[in-house]
């Protein structure tokens, strides 16, 4: 998912768009109002003043944008803006809905964010869970495991069983050669007190692309390394890429926990922080040059042994800045 470089009048546009969503409820918050400003600096590359610019109706946005790659990229704009501070109000929700509407997009994470805003939370996170990269990581580990594969994963990730023979193939790589890729994995998790694979609380081996991205980007795990490393991941990821984006916001800037797992850490308005939204957008712009889908049947074993740079030059994962 690359970002697209609008023309100085369809940037005008959408970001009149977007504040108009951020200003719903009157004044936008400090949040709002930083990602606001990074999106016109980074993305837009247009000289305004935020504080001036006028609201604009849908028509007249869905007249100026007739591009559908950028109608949906401005509604995913939208869809960020609406959670980057807690979680939605109503009318912002529906001014979403009004420029969807507008300019006829179609997405599945409008439809959650208004079951999020009338805090229909179970629903919510059942529809969005399903159509989110855990539903995809689970659907990979049933087909490369099995049924009885993807049972021991889920309890094992649930801390209910371990599968001490899983968990030994991955610990053997600490005996890799220093700098090489399963190494480098083996040390992150000891690092981060994480489970390996096949430990009670390690994730399935179908999502181990996760920690992979991590290692590979050399993203922290606090909550800016984890939407950077989210945003990387959404740069390559073929199939609803703004599903992961939108769970880590969700975590970490709406304060919403999405985990599937007992970890129930969130925080709210991370995106305002300095700095932030542009590191979010410098990610999923690096993630976009990444010449696979790490996160569709990925075989690391292959490349395990590899030294990370040598892995790194295999992708096309560019440096960082």
């Amino acid at each position: 998912m690359r970002l697209l470089r609008p023309d100085p009048a369809a940037a005008l546009l959408g970001l009149r768009a977007m504040k108009t969503v951020a200003s719903a409820t009157g004044a936008m918050s400090p949040v709002r109002r930083t990602l606001l400003d990074a999106a016109r600096r980074v993305i837009l590359k247009i000289d305004a003043d935020i504080d001036t610019l006028a609201p604009i109706t849908p028509a007249e946005f869905a007249a100026g944008i007739p591009s559908p790659e950028l109608r949906e990229q401005f509604t995913h704009g939208m869809l960020v803006m609406a959670l980057s501070d807690g979680v939605p109000a109503r009318e912002m929700v529906a001014e979403v809905e009004a420029f969807a509407k507008a300019i006829g997009a179609s997405t599945p994470a409008l439809t959650d964010l208004r079951l999020l805003a009338e805090r229909h939370m179970t629903i919510f996170k059942i529809d969005f869970l399903r159509r989110s990269q855990i539903a995809d990581i689970m659907k990979n580990q049933l087909e490369q495991k099995g049924p009885l594969g993807l049972a021991k994963a889920v309890l094992t990730m649930r801390g209910v069983m371990e599968d001490p023979a899983l968990a030994a193939r991955y610990r053997a790589w600490k005996d890799l050669p220093e700098g090489a890729l399963g190494r480098s994995l083996v040390e992150f998790y000891a690092r981060n007190g994480f489970s390996l694979p096949g430990e009670r609380k390690g994730f399935p081996e179908a999502g181990l692309y996760h920690d992979l991205c991590h290692v590979l980007g050399g993203y922290g795990t606090d909550p800016e390394g984890e939407v950077q490393v989210a945003a990387f991941t959404a740069g390559f990821k073929q199939k609803t890429p703004i599903f992961i984006v939108l769970f880590a916001v969700l975590i970490f800037s709406t304060g919403v926990n999405m985990r599937p797992t007992n970890e129930d850490f969130t925080t709210v308005g991370v995106l305002g922080k300095p700095g932030m939204a542009e590191r979010m957008f410098a990610a999923m712009e690096r993630g976009s040059h990444v010449n696979q889908d790490l996160s569709d049947k990925w075989d690391y074993w292959a490349m395990a042994a590899l030294p990370l740079d040598e892995v790194r030059r295999r992708l096309n994962v560019i440096p960082a800045g």
